[in-house]
């Protein structure tokens, strides 16, 4: 009879297996769903996986099923290769030509099996997932991606312990409403009574109750001690060791060998391989494996021989003489090596190390770390440069150069803060690099810790340090020059470029000339000479063609894309640019990089001018890249844009947490408009407490002297509080107070701008001085009739807000109701085409409240609203509190209510406390039996 952990009875777990189809099928906003399955070893979880796969294969969904390496080091984006090898029928791994390849290639194969289906991803030992696996799960589980995923994944969960960082992963998971953990138990005790009589018929009730307490209900153990009842064997020892200890005993001594190369080995271990290390002849080797699967030790396909359990290795090892492992796993690095050099250097690593001759690891340790590097698998390659570094003697001289290595990567893949201490360490050496190359890489990695200021003042000490060179002279001056670009500080920037540019011209790379003219031709622009700046940047451009590289290609069009886009409101030539140097750079193998952050340029600009759905297509685009820090952040902020001003409110969310924590302390340019945007959002949900605290955390934790952002935030900061005004709650003076003095400095430092910065800068004040006329109860429809004739030149969805304001002041006043009723027109047509949904809601809103019809080839008139009925019971209740009370009427929950009016589930909740005083009823029931009454 089968067992639990094939095709036998399902034991106690057909509800789990029930619940997990469930939330497979039930996605999230963003098109995902996960079951992520943990539980000791033995206790089922990769039955459950099995069922689930064979139950939703071949019908909405296309299955692919990987499985993790139980090594340390294993190749970046292991379990998901391997799952398309199995796709594709054992066909050659998936091979990266150039940096990027591996992961667009992963990319494109799934989004190419899934089709119009749903693709289920099914992941065992999730436990041992490579760093670039967890991100891969991050990524698609965030919705960041255009393929229709749900992922089910087992777990060791005795192996989530300390600092694991799938631990990290998974609580950053559990936030998402699509995603589930689920513990898996151990059998009870009548449950367990029933497996062991599945297995071993009809048994004595005290033979199952010491099954139960000798394997804690562990189906696995349960089942092996099951067939012992069932075969007659004698009783064993209470332990783990002894069950797996005699069900080894029993193999033939081949087969006996052949499990134990299996247990010391990294599976799946490849038939040649096996053969080499258990050296038997051919005939004999087979015979032996068969015997290992008859006796459900060893399981084998087309890639190789595994283990039915890794308890095995686990027992087996306890019982290995510590010389007859490390001569086993030698015999195992002499198979994996190769004539030629391509072996699996990672397995190789794993195998030297375990064999104790570290002299001959290191080599594969260094080699595994430059692969990982050349497919951006930087913490993969943080991890082998660090066991460089443990296989090296402290006085070794070449330990200086793997510190040097450690140190970058560590860097490179977020591990700032380990990056400076490596970086230390490699300073305090006899042999340590110069003091200007130190300063150089100590700047970069505090800058990438958020430590601008610090950062700063080491590339000072770089150009004054006695050792500098002309060319790290160059370089250093272009680097601070961009970091104070990066920053806002474009005064300080410009002088730094024109500096830098100066060094570079002389002494400085290809490199360093694009850097430095990019920071000052960006800078100019923005603060006095559009013109000159421009060409500066357009001479960048040129200069990066002519090289040809991608590192030159990319700083010169992000620059020149940005400033079209951005402050100098050419935007479709700004989006044509993007477009343009997105091909260039994706035909060089950056897609992931500089092609993404120019597609979210672009996107910015398609946003702007109101081709939003253009806009979306392309940014969804640009996330199949699975785009990385900065670039991440550039392309979240983006979309955001949308989905805040589509009402996407989860997905708008989701963005902006993901933003925030890939931010980590970055600079001006990407924290305004993060906060900016928690502002807009917030503003939408009536959530004002929440939107006045990003805006003041804005304009207390950052310094920079772009107008354009400060303008903005400005009008958002000064929206929040009208639109707490007019919802009656308090507005705060000192918020009130900082507002003012924002809009001041932008007021008087526009008049020094470069015209056609200053313009865009009119249209945000203008905006800002007609929000404070709310503020402060002086509503003047001509502010908002002037604010929108200057948004009418620059973008359309501040001039239809105009409108919607302008509409709503005019109609309260009896004045100018034709003007109004038609600015209110086509304010609705305006953000129909758009898709901003939350604005729409408004218009309608303020239609209904004074009677205006939104169409054209209506005979309507405007009309004030009618003095309240005093026999209308519903009078008392303001027009957001009359459309809360008509969707409880419906049934509709505070949640869905919440949907529907763009609300949030808290405000909904406030609503109903003032309806219930009002209506003087206290329940759901009563307060709906009003409104159809009074309906």
């Amino acid at each position: 009879m089968a067992s639990q952990g094939d095709d036998g009875p399902l034991v106690g777990r057909t509800g789990t297996l029930a619940d997990i189809q469930s939330c497979l099928r039930s996605v999230g906003p963003g098109g995902t769903a996960a079951v992520f399955l943990t539980g000791e070893s033995g206790v089922g979880k990769s039955r459950l996986l099995r069922e689930t796969a064979d139950a939703l294969r071949g019908g909405e969904f296309a299955v692919l099923v990987g499985t993790c390496l139980d090594i340390g080091d294993a190749s970046p984006l292991h379990p998901v290769l391997q799952a398309l090898r199995r796709h594709d029928g054992g066909g050659p791994a998936t091979v990266a030509d150039d940096p990027g390849a591996l992961l667009d290639r992963v990319s494109r194969d799934l989004r190419a099996i899934a089709g119009d289906q749903r693709l289920l991803l099914v992941l065992d030992d999730l436990q041992w997932a490579d760093r670039s696996t967890r991100q891969l799960l991050l990524y698609l589980l965030a919705g960041l991606g255009d393929v229709r995923v749900s992922v089910l994944a087992a777990i060791r969960a005795e192996a989530l312990h300390g600092t694991h960082p799938l631990r990290r992963v998974l609580a950053e998971l559990r936030r998402l409403r699509s995603v589930r953990v689920v513990d898996l138990a151990p059998l009870n005790q009548e449950q367990t009574q029933e497996l062991v009589s599945a297995i071993a018929g009809d048994v004595a009730g005290e033979d199952a109750d010491r099954v139960y307490k000798r394997s804690g209900g562990n189906p696995f153990v349960v089942e092996e001690l099951a067939r012992d009842l069932r075969d007659g064997r004698v009783e064993l020892s209470d332990t783990l060791r002894e069950i797996f200890l005699a069900r080894v005993d029993e193999l033939p001594v081949n087969a006996h060998a052949v499990v134990h190369a299996v247990a010391a080995g990294v599976e799946p271990v490849e038939h040649d391989v096996l053969a080499r290390v258990v050296r038997l002849p051919e005939d004999e080797l087979l015979e032996a494996i068969r015997a290992a699967v008859a006796h459900r030790f060893v399981v084998g396909d087309t890639e190789g021989y595994r283990l039915r359990h890794r308890l095995v290795a686990e027992v087996l090892e306890q019982e290995v003489l510590p010389a007859e492992a490390a001569a086993l796993h030698r015999r195992y690095a002499e198979a994996l090596e190769t004539p030629d050099g391509e072996a699996d250097h990672a397995r190789l690593a794993h195998h030297w190390q375990r064999a104790g001759v570290p002299s001959r690891a290191l080599p594969s340790v260094i080699a595994a770390a430059r692969s990982a590097e050349s497919l951006y698998g930087f913490a993969e390659a943080h991890r082998h440069w660090t066991i460089a570094l443990r296989l090296t003697a402290e006085d070794a001289p070449e330990r200086t150069e793997l510190l040097g290595h450690a140190a970058e990567s560590a860097h490179q893949c977020g591990e700032h803060l380990l990056a400076l201490a490596r970086l230390e360490e490699l300073a305090g050496r006899t042999d340590a690099p110069g003091e200007c190359e130190l300063h150089l890489r100590r700047a970069r990695y505090l800058a990438a810790t958020g430590r601008s200021e610090t950062a700063e003042r080491e590339y000072e000490l770089a150009l004054r340090a006695p050792d500098c060179t002309p060319a790290q002279r160059a370089s250093a001056a272009s680097f601070l020059a961009e970091l104070l670009l990066h920053l806002g500080r474009y005064a300080d920037a410009n002088q730094r470029a024109r500096d830098a540019l100066e060094l570079a011209a002389v002494n400085g790379s290809t490199a360093d000339l694009v850097r430095a003219s990019a920071a000052l031709g960006f800078s100019e622009a923005f603060r006095e000479d559009p013109d000159n700046g421009l060409a500066v940047i357009r001479h960048a451009v040129e200069i990066a063609e002519r090289s040809g590289h991608p590192d030159d290609l990319g700083c010169a069009y992000l620059h020149l894309a940005e400033l079209l886009t951005g402050p100098l409101h050419n935007i479709e030539e700004g989006v044509l640019v993007a477009r343009r140097g997105a091909e260039q750079l994706a035909a060089r193998g950056v897609g992931r990089t500089y092609q993404t952050r120019l597609l979210a340029i672009a996107g910015n600009g398609l946003f702007r001018i109101g081709q939003w759905a253009e806009a979306d297509t392309m940014l969804e685009a640009a996330m199949r890249h699975r785009p990385s820090g900065a670039d991440a952040v550039e392309l979240l902020l983006a979309r955001c844009r949308l989905w805040v001003n589509f009402g996407e409110v989860d997905n708008a969310r989701r963005d902006l947490d993901a933003a925030a924590t890939l931010l980590a302390g970055g600079g001006a340019r990407h924290v305004l408009p993060m906060l900016t945007l928690r502002a807009g959002l917030a503003i939408w949900q009536k959530e004002h407490a929440t939107a006045r605290a990003a805006v003041q955390r804005a304009l207390t934790e950052t310094r920079s002297d772009d107008l354009v952002l400060l303008g903005v935030l400005a009008w958002h900061g000064l929206r929040a509080e009208a639109e707490a005004h007019a919802d009656g709650a308090p507005v705060d003076p000192g918020a009130l107070r900082r507002l003012k003095t924002v809009v001041s400095r932008v007021e008087s430092s526009a008049a020094n701008a470069a015209p056609e910065v200053r313009s865009v800068l009119d249209g945000y004040l203008a905006l800002s001085a007609a929000e404070l006329s709310r503020v402060e109860d002086r509503p003047d429809p001509e502010l908002w009739a002037r604010t929108a004739t200057i948004w009418d030149r620059h973008q359309p969805y501040p001039a239809a807000y105009s409108r919607l304001r302008h509409a709503e002041v005019a109609l309260q006043r009896k004045g100018r109701r034709a003007a109004a009723i038609a600015g209110l027109r086509q304010a609705y047509a305006t953000v129909i085409a758009m898709g901003a949904r939350p604005m729409a809601n408004e218009i309608k809103g303020i239609a209904q409240r004074f009677r205006v019809s939104l169409t054209d080839d209506a005979d309507t008139v405007a009309m004030v609203p009618p003095d309240p009925d005093a026999g209308d019971e519903l009078a008392v209740l303001t027009q957001r509190e009359r459309e809360v009370l008509a969707a409880v009427a419906e049934g509709l929950t505070n949640r869905e209510i919440g949907e529907l009016l763009f609300i949030s589930e808290r405000t909904v909740g406030v609503h109903l406390g003032h309806i219930f005083d009002k209506l003087q009823v206290r329940t759901r029931v009563q307060a709906s039996r009003v409104y159809l009454t009074a309906a």
